[in-house]
C-alpha cells in the first residue's frame, strides 16, 4: 500500500517564470519547497508569503557548492532530502548557428547542460539509495525542464536548442540508469511561453509581439507548474516520461 508522507521539492530557477509557479503550486499542494535563484530578495518575498514550507537559498546555480548548499538546507530546515527534483534554472539565447556569440554560447552551456548534470547527479545518488527500501511504497521524481527546440530545430534559436538536446539525451540517460531503482526520471518539453526568458535570451520585443500575434495566447510558468503537479499526482509506479507542452496554435517549433 502506498505511504501518504509529506514531500519535499528542490526548485532550481524558483524565482520567475516556472520555477516560481511551480513553488507556488506545490507549496499549495502541501509540499514542502526549496527553492533557489539569483534574486536573494525575491527569495525572502517568496518565504514570507509562502511560509514556513518554503525555503530560499540564494546563488547563481553555476557557482561552485550551490548544489551541496541546496541540499544541506534541506536537510537543516525539513530534516530529509527531497524526494522531488524539479531541473529548471536556465538560459536562453537567441541566433542561428552562423549568427550566435560563442562567448554567450559557453555561459549558456553552463547554465543548461553542465549545472543540470550535476545536479541530476547529486540527486540520483541519494534518491538511489533512499528507495532502496522504500519503492513502490513512496514516489521519487526527477523532472527535468527541456524544450520544444530540445526536439525541433528553431530559425531563431538553434545553439539554444542545442543545449537542450543535451539535456533531453540526459534524462533519457538517467531515466534508463535509474528507472529501474524505482526512481521516475521526467521530462517535459515546453513551448513558447512568456516570462524573463524572452529577455535574458536578447529576443525582442518586436520578435515576442510576433509570437503573440501568430501563436497566442502563449503559455505561462502556470501552465507549467499543473503539468508537473500532474505528473507527481501519480502512483508510485505509473511514469509519465515525457510531455511536450504548446500553446494550442503553435505549430513550429
Amino acid at each position: 500500500m502506498q505511504q501518504t508522507l509529506k514531500r519535499l521539492a528542490m526548485v532550481t530557477g524558483a524565482t520567475s517564470g516556472i520555477g516560481e509557479a511551480t513553488a507556488r503550486k506545490l507549496v499549495a499542494a502541501g509540499i514542502s519547497v526549496v527553492g533557489t535563484g539569483r534574486n536573494a530578495e525575491k527569495l525572502v518575498a517568496l518565504a514570507d508569503e509562502l511560509g514556513p514550507n518554503f525555503i530560499g537559498v540564494a546563488g547563481d546555480i553555476t557557482s561552485a557548492g550551490i548544489i551541496d548548499r541546496l541540499f544541506a538546507a534541506a536537510q537543516a530546515r525539513f530534516g530529509k532530502y527531497p524526494d522531488i527534483i524539479i531541473a529548471n534554472a536556465g538560459r536562453g539565447l537567441g541566433g542561428s548557428v552562423m549568427e550566435s556569440d560563442i562567448v554567450e554560447f559557453e555561459k549558456i552551456l553552463q547554465i543548461n547542460v553542465t549545472s543540470t548534470l550535476e545536479l541530476l547527479q547529486k540527486s540520483a545518488r541519494l534518491m538511489v539509495a533512499s528507495q532502496a527500501d522504500q519503492y513502490p511504497n513512496v514516489p521519487a521524481d526527477i523532472i527535468i525542464i527541456g524544450s520544444v527546440v530540445g526536439r525541433n530545430i528553431s530559425p531563431f534559436s538553434a545553439v539554444y536548442g542545442a543545449t537542450k538536446f543535451a539535456v533531453h539525451a540526459l534524462a533519457e540517460g538517467l531515466r534508463r540508469e535509474i528507472g529501474p531503482k524505482g526512481i521516475r526520471v521526467s521530462l517535459i518539453e515546453p513551448g513558447l511561453l512568456l516570462s524573463g526568458f524572452q529577455e535574458a535570451a536578447g529576443y525582442s520585443d518586436a520578435m515576442v509581439d510576433g509570437f503573440n500575434e501568430k501563436f497566442g495566447p502563449l503559455l505561462v510558468g502556470e501552465d507549467i507548474a499543473n503539468t508537473i503537479y500532474f505528473m507527481l499526482s501519480q502512483p508510485p509506479h505509473v511514469h509519465i516520461s515525457e510531455i511536450m507542452v504548446r500553446p494550442t496554435r503553435q505549430d513550429y517549433p
